[in-house]
């Protein structure tokens, strides 16, 4: 099957029963996308529309789509089939059926050593991210398809994932740094035409990662030994929701676009919350961003790697996890404050 009878199927809504059991006799989700690639992925969606687009998708960006079903049949067939190197699964909503079977995939995601990429609406973000503590799971947040194909294309472009399909070099500095401003363009021109085709769909920016966050605390030292003399403390509390306020102030009067800045306000967020004792939820820390909570997830996926954030478990309840400030962030945070008040800086 070619792309363009893909798309005219996709476009056109041709009925998919009837195209599948004339193309696969045996009734199975995904017989005609069977590239020749190393490369296969596993896609599990209640909403067989979304399970075909998906699929198309994959076959579309290479990979051998090996097996599709609803959420369901990973609980039915825990260990029966392997998952493959990538598994995409769409769960908007969460009981705990899907809770379990999400549990049991980033297990198994983990031990093999696959991708995973989950698919969520924003009030179940919680109990997802809480399901998901050692695949280090990409989630995406009520996604486009635009956005969808986005994140196959960065997982794509993981050294391993190259490595595994054997067609592509491991890429340098410079190929990453391309890679990532030739993603921002595909995500910035998918926003501008599903706002021309008037569906509504918010797409979120690609982000490059912009940290060079040292969690050591090696760099600089010179530097910071005048203002490393005491260890300093965490500012008042009130004083960062103030400042928060001022930051979110301007929205009113300007596009919020132009000031956005997720990295920051989230540090300022949970800086406040580790003053007052709090605890943060990812859905909270998505809303104080001020971006699109799938843009927002890529940040704290990003800061997290670089050392600024940590994950914490509930102790109470294994389902829930919350995101706080590493203890060097922390103290980053705390010198901030502190320089800031003795030179009377204006914040």
């Amino acid at each position: 099957m070619t792309l363009d009878q893909a798309a005219a199927r996709f476009d056109f809504a041709w009925n998919d029963d009837a195209y599948r059991s004339e193309v696969c006799p045996t009734g199975a989700d995904v017989a005609w996308l069977s590239p020749c690639s190393p490369l296969a992925v596993s896609i599990f969606a209640d909403r067989a529309y979304l399970r075909m687009e998906m699929a198309e998708d994959a076959a579309a960006a290479g990979l051998r789509v090996a097996r599709t079903g609803e959420i369901a049949s990973l609980l039915a067939s825990a260990s029966e089939h392997p998952l493959g190197d990538l598994v995409l699964i769409d769960c908007p909503v969460l009981e705990a059926a899907e809770m379990a079977a999400l549990s049991l995939l980033d297990v198994r995601v983990a031990k093999s050593g696959a991708h995973l990429v989950v698919s969520t609406s924003m009030g179940s973000l919680d109990d997802v991210f809480g399901c998901l503590d050692q695949s280090a799971a990409q989630i995406l947040v009520s996604p486009s398809r635009a956005e969808r194909v986005i994140a196959l294309g960065h997982i794509l472009s993981m050294p391993e994932m190259a490595a595994r399909g054997g067609r592509v070099r491991e890429l340098s500095d410079h190929d990453r740094m391309s890679l990532l401003r030739l993603t921002q363009q595909v995500g910035a021109i998918a926003q501008r035409l599903e706002s021309l085709s008037g569906s509504g769909t918010e797409t979120s920016r690609v982000e490059a990662s912009a940290f060079a966050f040292d969690a050591t605390g090696e760099r600089d030292r010179a530097t910071q030994r005048l203002v490393r003399g005491k260890r300093a403390s965490l500012p008042d509390p009130r004083l960062v929701r103030k400042i928060i306020r001022q930051r979110q102030l301007r929205a009113r009067f300007f596009e919020g676009d132009l000031f956005a800045d997720p990295a920051w306000d989230m540090l300022l967020d949970l800086t406040a919350a580790r003053s007052e004792h709090k605890r943060v939820s990812v859905t909270s820390l998505c809303i104080a961003s001020g971006v699109p909570p799938t843009t927002a997830l890529r940040w704290i996926s990003q800061m997290t790697d670089a050392g600024l954030l940590c994950r914490a478990e509930d102790a109470t309840d294994r389902r829930r996890a919350f995101i706080a400030l590493s203890d060097t962030a922390a103290e980053h945070m705390a010198h901030y404050f502190a320089e800031i008040e003795a030179a009377a800086l204006p914040l």
